[in-house]
């Protein structure tokens, strides 16, 4: 039970009359201990009680005896409790009623009524000088503002509750708040100084306390750092403190695969190799199937860099199974590109595609296509249906054709017979005659509707080695701009639209997306939910392709801006549109049988993607090798180094304006 001051023994007393009156009723017809949740109920066990804080008291001891059990029965006793409190001005007893009220909401996930108790009650804590349930609720506080995303206000709070926790020495309650300032900034690349400060200092409250779980975790979070910081050497003591205080828990195969992970990126493989199998054998022996899988993942990566191919497609694949039992699609995304470039190096290319398709397919997964699907879908079945009609009207024609030549036949054979006959075998022939015209056309019309539909999905030169072969070859191409955009926000806004609207509403931009690109001949690759795709200089080579790219991005986030300005005269939230675009060497082809796509591969693509990801709103942002192919013709702000997943630092630039030519006098 949770108490703002000691009870007296007489408070005691009571208590347990209350909580013996309780038990016997949960014998009785009522059999519940919640039998006193009614008014009148609580009205005839209180009658002769004439301390009314007790009751507070008492109903709060029954809220937070609910808190494990139902939230609907926490938040009713906790409400009585207010109610009593505020009637009998029993200040200590409405903070703590505040208190329970915000963690019955919290526990209902409507986080806007916990956050009002919880501001209610710490400015009552305030008020009377409880100081240590203050710094409480103010960390709760932080802690719906981090959940929700909102981290300059979870900041806020958290830095409140540090500030008091520190003045009455609370050590758990300081080591608790240093740890999630520590997780916000840990968020971002250049707050990773502020967030090894404020882990560094949870970290000696935890092994001053002797907390090895919590000494444990930051180790690891602080060595993740270090290691995103490109400073593995300082991660490595990190990580080897993280093992030695989870030794023997749950956590140690975190720990192993991390350290194997340093050694991995440091090219000494052997030890790499030591520490990651110590990671599978505890995780097998923990039977934790997440684990495992990014176990077998880490030992297949090593043996990938030291050069063991087939050992590194072996673990792979052996990942992959593990994966797919538990549905591990971030997982299964990494393992999928290591299969496509094991299978690719040793030249098995058939196998790398199979894994390159199921890349894509699981990247699609993760950002959510449902939206993309539901407006290509009606294109794709009617390409489908066009398709169907063109082989059923060939068989026709096939039959005809037997048909015709039995026809000759029978007239050969009639001829024999007489003349007579003959008129009635080229009456028969002239109607089939006209047929066959006219199965022609009908032929002719649904090959052009479909060679249309073709050239709305595949480029021009594509379609045409279909045509001519059956199939297409993929090509490589040493430089290709590629340009990826998302919306920032994009679910909250879709949560505020009927799908129709939202449908619309991405119809239109990626229509007008399509009318810019059109002017350059930049390619559209495809659409991923809320993200758009093209790439210049593919399939015919263009030397101008980065600067044609440079100017249809400036005029697609011109396009928004004249959009947005619209929107905010009607009052309606504006669409924030991000834009990446990186310059290199790409694999492009055509994918699938049925649904023909498309598509382009390679580490530019996914550079372009994390320009995209890295960006902001209204701005085009450029990595250094398309800033080195256009800086003669446009003014671009450097914006620094800035760490991209899984790629490592990037020079960005954003794109200012086009560099105006001087002009004679």
């Amino acid at each position: 039970m949770w108490h703002l001051y000691p009870a007296n023994k007489n408070h005691m007393n009571v208590k347990l009359f209350l909580t013996g009156i309780l038990i016997l009723l949960s014998f009785g017809p009522i059999n519940s201990v919640f039998a006193f949740q009614e008014e009148d109920s609580l009205q005839t066990v209180f009658k002769n009680t004439k301390v009314d804080s007790i009751k507070v008291d008492v109903l709060l001891d029954l809220s937070s005896y609910s808190m494990n059990t139902d939230a609907k029965k926490m938040e009713l006793y906790a409400v009585q409790a207010k109610e009593l409190s505020i009637k009998i001005d029993y200040k200590a007893g409405l903070a703590q009623s505040c208190r329970y009220l915000g963690l019955a909401h919290y526990f209902q996930g409507e986080y806007g009524e916990a956050v009002e108790n919880w501001q209610q009650g710490a400015s009552i804590f305030k008020e009377i000088g409880d100081k240590t349930n203050e710094a409480r609720l103010l960390s709760n506080i932080g802690a719906v503002y981090f959940n929700e995303s909102d981290d300059v206000r979870a900041l806020q709070y958290y830095l409140l509750s540090q500030k008091i926790a520190e003045e009455i020495q609370d050590t758990i309650r300081l080591m608790t708040v240093l740890t999630n300032i520590g997780a916000i900034y840990g968020k971002k690349s250049v707050t990773y100084e502020k967030a090894l400060e404020f882990d560094e200092q949870a970290l000696e409250l935890g092994e001053l306390m002797n907390d090895n779980n919590t000494v444990g975790t930051l180790c690891s979070n602080i060595g993740e750092i270090y290691m995103n910081m490109n400073q593995d050497s300082i991660a490595l003591k990190y990580f080897l403190r993280s093992l030695n205080a989870q030794m023997g828990t749950e956590n140690e195969p975190v720990a192993l695969r991390f350290i194997g992970q340093v050694y991995m990126r440091n090219g000494e493989y052997t030890q790499a190799i030591k520490y990651q199998e110590q990671a599978l054998s505890k995780s097998r022996e923990l039977e934790s199937a997440l684990d495992i899988t990014q176990s077998l993942a880490d030992l297949a990566a090593t043996y990938y860099y030291k050069g063991e191919t087939r050992k590194a497609i072996d673990h792979y694949l052996d990942a992959e199974a593990s994966a797919e039992d538990i549905s591990a699609k971030d997982d299964l995304k990494d393992i999928y590109k290591g299969l496509s470039s094991a299978y690719e190096r040793l030249r098995d290319f058939k196998s790398a595609l199979v894994y390159q398709n199921k890349l894509t397919n699981i990247k699609d997964t993760l950002y959510n296509i449902e939206f993309d699907q539901k407006m290509s879908g009606q294109i794709f079945n009617y390409e489908i249906e066009k398709k169907q009609n063109q082989i059923t009207i060939l068989n026709k024609d096939r039959e005809l054709q037997e048909l015709d030549l039995k026809r000759q036949k029978f007239v050969k054979n009639a001829f024999q017979i007489g003349l007579g006959l003959i008129v009635i075998i080229a009456f028969i022939l002239l109607r089939m005659y006209f047929m066959k015209v006219k199965t022609n056309k009908i032929l002719d019309k649904q090959k052009d509707q479909i060679e249309s539909l073709l050239l709305n999905t595949l480029p021009k030169d594509v379609v045409k080695e279909l045509q001519d072969k059956g199939t297409t070859t993929p090509k490589n191409y040493e430089k290709v701009s590629v340009l990826f955009t998302d919306f920032k926000g994009f679910t909250k806004i879709a949560s505020t639209l009927t799908p129709n609207e939202l449908v619309a509403e991405l119809t239109t931009f990626f229509t007008a997306y399509d009318d810019i690109i059109s002017k350059y001949g930049i390619e559209k690759i495809k659409t991923i939910g809320d993200a758009y795709m093209c790439a210049g200089g593919i399939p015919n080579p263009d030397d101008e392709h980065p600067y044609k790219m440079i100017q249809a991005g400036l005029e697609m986030q011109e396009y928004m801006n004249k959009v947005n300005k619209e929107r905010e005269e009607k009052g309606l939230e504006v669409w924030g549109l991000r834009m990446g675009i990186h310059t290199g060497p790409i694999i492009a082809g055509v994918v699938g049988k049925k649904k023909y796509a498309y598509d382009i591969w390679g580490n530019t693509v996914n550079t372009a993607s994390r320009m995209e990801s890295n960006g902001e709103p209204g701005r085009v942002n450029v990595s250094q090798a398309t800033y080195d192919l256009v800086k003669d013709r446009y003014v671009c702000s450097h914006r620094g180094k800035i760490s991209a997943k899984n790629i490592g630092e990037i020079d960005m630039y954003f794109v200012e304006h086009e560099i105006e030519e001087a002009v004679a006098s």
